[in-house]
């Protein structure tokens, strides 16, 4: 598998997610983080995250990407959007990972 297509593709869809719901809603003032979690750290792609210093080691278990499109905003719902996107193209390919978010 090429990981670098990978994630640029995810990276990709998070920042059209974004994109499109700020475009619908503009940005609610609702503040809070996004994420994605990948279940096992211990996967090739985790590997190519550490090599490529995306990401950290979850504090449980497994691997986060925080805020995976970088988005300054402050808003959860935009940042939801594009971590719910990211973590889809994961999945397509095989990878096992879920978004995940709270309030600020």
């Amino acid at each position: 598998m090429n990981y670098d297509n990978i994630y640029t593709e995810a990276l990709n869809a998070a920042k059209a997610a974004e994109s499109a719901y700020m475009e619908a809603h503009g940005e609610p003032l609702y503040c809070g983080f996004a994420w994605v979690d990948i279940s096992s750290a211990r996967i090739p792609f985790v590997g190519w995250c550490k090599k490529n210093n995306v990401g950290r080691k979850h504090w449980q278990k497994g691997w986060c990407i925080w805020n995976p499109a970088g988005n300054p905003t402050q808003s959860m719902d935009v940042k939801e959007a594009g971590a719910f996107a990211f973590a889809e193209v994961l999945r397509k390919h095989g990878i096992s990972a879920y978004a995940g978010s709270r309030a600020d």
